[in-house]
Parts: C-alpha cells; structure tokens; sequence
C-alpha cells in the first residue's frame, strides 16, 4: 500500500507540475481551480471523464491527459483517493475552523517552536550542498601561477594560504585549492592575514572592526578544522617571505584582488619568497575568473554580459567543503587577542560602526537568508526605491569576502522561485556588473582618475571644465551634508552615519559632486574620499567604478550636452521625485536644521 500511496503522490505532482505549464502558449486552468472542480466520481467511474471536463476546459486539460494516460489499476486508485478525500472533507473543514477560530496554548507553542526552527534554515540547506559535493575539483582555469616555479617544495612543513581579501573558510576556492595541495603532499595547512594599516583618513573603525571581528570567526573556523591561523603585523611584501622561510612552507596560495596596492604587495612577495616555493593565485572573489572572463578592458556591461553568462554552467558550481585537516601541525600558531589588536590600531575612531551590520560569514549569511525570504520578491520592481526595503544590503560581506558572491548567487536562484522578476535583475548586478568592475581596476592602471576614462569623456568633461557652476562646495561642506538640496544631504547622512547610502542614490549623489565643484578631477577625488571613508563596502573596485560611472561616464555613453556635464549623464531633484517619494527619504535622514 506504501508504493500506491507513492504512485498515487507522484500522479498529483504530474498534475501540479502540468498544470504551471503552458501548452500551446495557453494558459490552462491553475491546479487549485482544476482539483476544486474535478469531476465527479461517478463521471470518473463512468469514464465520462473527458467530456465532463474538455466540455470547460478544452482540448488542454492536464487532468484528462494524466489520467487518461494511467493502468486501469491506477485509475482506481486515483478515484478511490478522491472519495476519501471528498468523505473527509466536511470534518476536516470543521476541525480546522475550530483550530483557526482559537488554537490552544499546546498548538500556539508547537507555532512557536516551528517558527524557531525555521529561522537558520540556510546554514543547514548550505552544509548539505557542500557535504554533497565534497569531490567537486577546483576548476584548473580559476588557478594560476605568479612564481615560475610550480611545484610544490620537497621536504617541507606545510602550504600556507595568504588570506588578503575573501575572509571565510568555506565556499572559498583558495582555502580548498590549498588544502587539497597540502593533502596531496601530506602536509599540515596554514592560513595568514597580513594586518597593515596605512596613515590616512580613510583608515577608520568602522572598517577595521568590521574585518577584524570577521577574522575571528575565521580563526576560531580554522582551529575546529586542526588548520593554524596566523595573524602576522606588517605589509605583506616585508613579512610574508620572511614567516614562509622561518616556517618552511612549500608552497603559497593566495586570492585575488585587482587594486593597486594589493598587486604591488603580490610583486613584492612574489620578488622576496624563495625560489623554490611557488606563488599561486586562485581567483575566489568572482563567479567566473577575471582573467578567464575576458583578456582585455570591456568598454561596457553589454560587451562582457555575453562572455560570463557562457561561462556561467562551468563557473556557477556549488563548492565542496572545507573539512578538518588530517595532518597536523607540529608547530601551532599564537592565539590573536583581537581585543587588544582591535583597541591597539591607529585609525580614525569618530566613524563608528553601524549597528545594523554584524560581521562575520554567520552574520552575512543570516543576512542572505532575510533577503531570500523577505526582500527578494520585492527587488525586480522596488529596487530604485530608497524608501523601500528591496535590496540585498549585503554589499558589506562580499566586500570583506565574508560571504561568497557565487554563494549567494546559487541560493536565490534555488530560493527565488517565488520571485522570478527578481531573480534576473539580481544576478544581472550581482554577477556581470560586479565582475566587470574587477575587470575595469584589472586591466586599467588609472581606475580612479579622469585620466582612466574613455576619450570622448575626458574630452567633454575638459570643454566643460570651465563652465560656471551653479553652487561651490568645499570638501568640508560636502561632508558635513551642507549644501542647498536637502535630498544630497539626506543621502550623505545616511551614508555617515549607516555606514552605506542605496544604490540609486549613490549616482545622484556622485553626479551633483560634478555639478558643484570646481572641475572633474576634484569631484573624482571628493566622491571616492567620501564613499572609501564612510561606505562600510568603500575601497573596493564597486565603489572606484561606481563614482567613474557617475562622474566620468565609465562603461556609458555619451547623452545630450549640457553645461559642466558636457555629454555625461545627467540626473536632477525632479527625477528623483518621479521616482519615488524624495520627501518622505528627506524626512528620514535629512540632519535637523539643514
């Protein structure tokens, strides 16, 4: 009777799975609507079944066509099923009025305790995936080697994974390309960060804290899986090689990012580590390989779009798990005091850390979860809203490399299914304009100049440079949000003191630093001080690409020439109030007496 039932179950998933399809470019009737009206049992019985039912539905209905389709056994099964169900019908609406109209403080509880269950349900979904492919290969395109040498050194203590920029343990490419090097050569494995933090402004708490207390996580991640994590002081040009030779490790892995100083530090290491150690790099930060998605600078979205979305089915994999290491080191790392480490740096403590952002790859994830079930239904439509809670806000653990991108990608395609319209747009930023902003600081040595820009910009914005603006704002002003448009300084308030400005607002706000400076150079330099001090995702290729597109008209086109604008894109104060309601933003954020 248990493979009848199951029969009986997978006829009506035929039925439900029919009937959301859309033959012939119809739309037949939903599978609430056909079961609410299927025919009688006696029609069934009298095999009047498909008249009774084409005569409203028409040649189309999947019910016909499933059952028609059925071993007379299984017909009466399915008939015999819906005269249990139609003979349980009125007791079990009355039962369940009765539940309704007051459920007992048993059944409030038992609520209660599914709901509590309910909340984590990704962490559980996502270590299931990685359990079930935990002998998933690291695809050999998303490796490449920086040293000449390329095998791993004879006789030595362990491989090390120069952690710089995704600090996570698992759904890393790098750490899983490490430790099954070290497996290979039966070797302990090792992690490192580098902690070097420059005299600047843009040095401030709210960065450092939130990367430190996402370390720790992985610290204490690393410890569980018998891997040493070493918190070494210093940039890394000048320490890395050093701790490589007192350590004896064979071999280096590290990840990639396409910013100046990063790079430089690699070129240093890769001068300084000794000749028989090799220098890998593994790119974990994009869904598909920088160098690997295209070879050259693309001059828009619509001309790499094409590339990544080719490369998605051999890129976008689920990741295997990072599991305890089977050799262990004979020489264990110091325990880091991050408190003591925390309290020790010398950076600006006046830009504080946001409340609503906790770091860490648990936080991050906690963070997906909200958006799959609360907030994704409402990014295909909402998205451009400020006063709507649409977008993912996750750009801060992506940023930190605490949260995968290709991650986050796999889950709201796999938990998207309620919100198709959403789903598309989503990956569209996500995947291919997020990569192409690595693309952008890869292959363009001037990132974050005028001089990056495309010609016809550099040329416009040069004519213009000298046309008279309708207000001039210092730097100070700018900062402090006081200028004549309250919307500006709503959007920079809330980037003061939230530690991220939305999306949309970003463009206007980046665009009116055009308007009201006194050239383009200068503008370039107040957005990216402005947006690298206080964005908790600042000092990323996103934020250097995000005010070039603003302000110098990267991977854009040439609009209708205005003054100080010349041919880059305009936006105003009007447009924003067709968009969506600016005064009720305003309201929000607007600093009092402004």
């Amino acid at each position: 009777m248990d493979t009848i039932a199951l029969q009986i179950s997978l006829v009506s998933l035929r039925l439900r799975s029919r009937s959301r399809s859309k033959p012939n470019g119809t739309q037949p009737h939903s599978y609430k609507t056909m079961t609410s009206s299927t025919p009688s049992i006696a029609c069934v019985k009298s095999n009047q079944l498909t008249r009774h039912h084409r005569v409203r539905y028409g040649a189309n209905c999947n019910f016909c066509s499933v059952f028609l389709s059925l071993s007379p056994f299984m017909k009466h099964c399915v008939t015999r099923n819906m005269s249990d169900k139609k003979r349980k019908a009125t007791s079990a609406a009355a039962a369940a009025a009765a539940v309704v109209a007051e459920p007992s403080a048993k059944q409030q509880k038992l609520n209660s305790t599914k709901k509590e269950k309910a909340a984590g349900w990704l962490q559980d979904v996502v270590k299931q995936h990685r359990s079930d492919n935990k002998d998933m290969k690291v695809n050999k395109k998303r490796v490449r080697f920086i040293s000449e040498t390329q095998q791993t050194k004879q006789d030595s203590q362990g491989v090390l994974y120069w952690m710089l920029r995704d600090h996570r343990v698992q759904d890393n490419w790098a750490l899983i390309h490490a430790q099954r090097l070290a497996s290979k050569n039966n070797l302990p494995l090792h992690v490192c960060f580098c902690l070097f933090v420059p005299k600047s402004e843009l040095s401030t708490l709210r960065h450092y804290s939130f990367m430190l207390k996402g370390l720790e996580e992985v610290e204490k991640e690393c410890k569980s899986l018998d891997i040493q994590f070493h918190l070494l002081h210093g940039c890394a040009g000048k320490v890395l090689p050093g701790f490589v030779s007192d350590r004896g490790f064979g071999a280096v892995v590290t990840d990639f990012l396409p910013l100046r100083e990063p790079l430089k530090w690699l070129d240093d290491v890769k001068k300084s580590l000794p000749d028989d150690v090799p220098l890998i790099q593994v790119d974990a930060h994009n869904v598909v390989p920088c160098w690997v998605a295209s070879p050259k600078l693309e001059y828009a979205a619509r001309t790499i779009r094409g590339k990544i979305t080719k490369l998605l089915p051999e890129f976008l994999t689920d990741f295997p798990v990072v599991e305890k290491h089977p050799y262990t080191a004979k020489k264990k790392a110091n325990a880091v005091e991050w408190v003591k480490t925390l309290a020790s740096l010398q950076v600006d403590r006046t830009v504080a850390e946001p409340e609503w952002a906790q770091p860490g790859t648990m936080s991050g994830m906690a963070m997906l979860e909200s958006f799959i079930d609360v907030r994704l239904k409402l990014f295909g439509t909402q998205r451009n809203d400020p006063n709507a809670a649409a977008l993912s806000q996750l750009s801060p653990w992506i940023r930190f490399g605490h949260l995968s991108a290709q991650r986050v990608a796999l889950q709201v395609q796999h938990g998207g299914k309620n919100a198709s319209q959403s789903v598309a747009p989503f990956i569209e930023e996500l995947v291919v304009r997020r990569e192409l902003t690595d693309n952008f600081c890869f292959y363009n040595d001037k990132y974050d100049s005028v001089e990056g820009a495309y010609e016809w910009a550099q040329k416009t914005l040069k004519e213009h440079a000298k046309d008279k603006r309708p207000y001039l704002y210092t730097r100070e002003q700018l900062e402090k949000a006081k200028t004549h448009d309250k919307l500006w300084n709503a959007a920079q308030y809330q980037m003061v003191s939230e530690g991220k400005m939305h999306g949309f607002l970003r463009m206007y706000w980046a665009k009116k630093i055009l308007e009201w400076t006194s050239s383009p150079e200068e503008a370039l330099s107040i957005a990216l001080y402005l947006n690298d001090r206080y964005e908790l995702d600042g000092q990323d290729p996103n934020g250097f690409v995000g005010c070039m597109w603003s302000i110098c008209g990267i991977h854009d086109q040439g609009w209708a020439e205005r003054a100080v604008f010349g041919k880059i894109r305009y936006m105003n104060y009007k447009g924003c109030l067709r968009k969506f309601d600016v005064p009720k933003f305003e309201k929000k954020y607007c600093p009092k007496g402004i």
